[in-house]
């Protein structure tokens, strides 16, 4: 096995230089393949059909409950009172208050009782000596009171706490909602519309393109067959100078010729260069890729293909399908107004407050919450006339965009004809030039005879010459005409 392996890599080592060398064959499926892959604009679209898609979800939970959840935190300056600063005063002075008034009414009715001689003024005095004992306790006692009582109606607010979570279920939004998940959905057909005109343009754009480096390359090699034309005949002519046959003349008008020839063909593979490296741009290949088109190297057909009829024409346009799909969301967008301005909407909502302090058992400094669950009711009364407004203009965007798919329908089968028109033309100049191409055949081999035979001079057989390499150009010209008409047809119709 060692030895298989020491002799099977220098074979290896042979064989990759030749590999990577090779050209890389592409047929036309595999070129629009590729433009599809890498184009830019069609990626963009494709992140716009997600995008669609996902506004597509997001409007389908407008059907559903929403849950939101709230706190906050306020720092007052001052908190809030239940009580005037006179009411705080007369708590905390209460057993003072009531004590004072109480002792000058015993006081009166002490001194009453003295002058009717019911009792001497040495009891009334010591009686007053006894009731100021007690009624200094009680002043106490009712001042403790009234102080406990002011701290009780005390709401000790300068810190506030409070959180939420609220359910909100639509039950009845006027059609709104409806209305909303349709524009989503049509905005995925708009998308998706989009996408596909994009393509038709890159499939347009890089068919095109293919069928430019397929007919560079057919001239390349009739300029380099007129070339070979022209290098014998100036070969010949110099072989006639040499023997005094020809004069030097003719040897410097066929110097003229073969560089006439080399500068042609120098065109010519300068063209088939540039067109080459357009197709590697769109096909998001290398620069300097070297490839070869599967059309390059056979006959392109002359015969003529059956035309497509007008009645599919206006059915596969991705531009008119998206105008109808504009007509639908003006038409939601009015659906959406009505609701909104002339219609009463219906949520069911509940939840759960919590506070800090809370007001359920007094002035708690504690959090407390309570449960609640209710229905809101929302109907527009008056807006001067907003809605009214806005309801005439979405009308109008209808309006203008069924005149807009109208008048593009119109333009698409006028397109379609005239397209219709360049295919049949093409394929009479096709003809023609198969004909004229095959007489300047016959027309360039009899004067060669004739040249050699001595019957006919130089300037028929350089004429001649010229005539079959322009035949050969416009019949090239008209095959590849042919197949941009029919390109150009079938993306009028849409059919790319």
């Amino acid at each position: 096995m060692a030895k298989m392996a020491q002799v099977a890599l220098p074979v290896l080592l042979m064989l990759l230089p030749a590999t990577g060398k090779a050209q890389r064959v592409l047929t036309l499926d595999s070129c629009r393949q590729l433009a599809i892959a890498n184009n830019k604009q069609l990626g963009m679209a494709r992140t716009q059909k997600d995008m669609a898609s996902y506004n597509v979800m997001s409007a389908r939970t407008k059907y559903l409950p929403h849950v939101d959840a709230m706190a906050g935190y306020e720092l007052m300056s001052k908190e809030m009172s239940l009580l005037k600063k006179s009411q705080k005063n007369a708590l905390n002075h209460l057993g003072t208050n009531a004590v004072s008034g109480m002792g000058a009414k015993v006081t009166d009715i002490m001194n009453g009782m003295v002058q009717d001689g019911i009792i001497t003024p040495q009891m009334a005095q010591q009686f007053g000596q006894q009731m100021g004992v007690f009624s200094s306790s009680l002043a106490t006692m009712g001042d403790e009171l009234g102080s406990t009582i002011r701290k009780a109606f005390r709401t000790n607010t300068h810190n506030m706490f409070a959180g939420s979570v609220m359910v909100t279920q639509p039950l009845y939004m006027g059609g709104s909602i409806n209305a909303m998940n349709r524009v989503a959905e049509l905005n995925v057909t708009l998308a998706d519309n989009n996408y596909d005109m994009l393509q038709q343009n890159v499939l347009y754009e890089i068919d095109a393109t293919y069928w430019l480096v397929v007919s560079l390359r057919q001239k390349q090699k009739l300029a380099q067959n007129y070339l070979d034309l022209v290098t014998k005949l100036h070969d010949d002519v110099y072989k006639m100078i040499d023997k005094g046959v020809a004069i030097r003349a003719d040897g410097l008008n066929m110097n003229v010729r073969v560089n006439e020839a080399e500068m042609a063909k120098m065109r010519v593979d300068d063209n088939l260069t540039l067109a080459k490296m357009l197709m590697c741009q769109l096909c998001g290949l290398p620069m300097d890729t070297e490839f070869t088109l599967s059309d390059e190297g056979r006959e392109l057909s002359s015969t003529t293909e059956p035309l497509p009829t007008l009645n599919a024409a206006t059915v596969d346009r991705p531009e008119l399908r998206m105008l109808l799909t504009t007509v639908g969301i003006t038409e939601q967008t009015q659906h959406i107004v009505t609701a909104t301005h002339f219609r009463p909407q219906v949520a069911l909502t509940g939840g759960y407050l919590l506070t800090n302090p809370n007001t359920f058992n007094g002035f708690e400094r504690k959090f407390s919450g309570v449960w609640n669950v209710g229905v809101l009711v929302r109907m527009p009364l008056w807006d001067w006339h907003d809605g009214r407004y806005k309801l005439a203009a979405a009308r109008a965007a209808t309006t203008i965009a069924k005149l807009e798919h109208s008048d593009m329908e119109e333009k698409i089968n006028l397109q379609v004809e005239q397209e219709r028109f360049k295919v049949r033309e093409a394929y009479r100049r096709l003809e023609l030039s198969s004909k004229h191409a095959a007489s300047a055949e016959e027309n360039l081999r009899c004067a060669s005879l004739g040249f050699r035979e001595g019957v006919m001079n130089l300037s028929d057989v350089m004429t001649a010459q010229t005539a079959w390499e322009t035949a050969h150009t416009q019949k090239i010209d008209a095959e590849i005409e042919v197949q941009l008409s029919l390109l150009g047809l079938r993306k009028a119709m849409g059919q790319l």
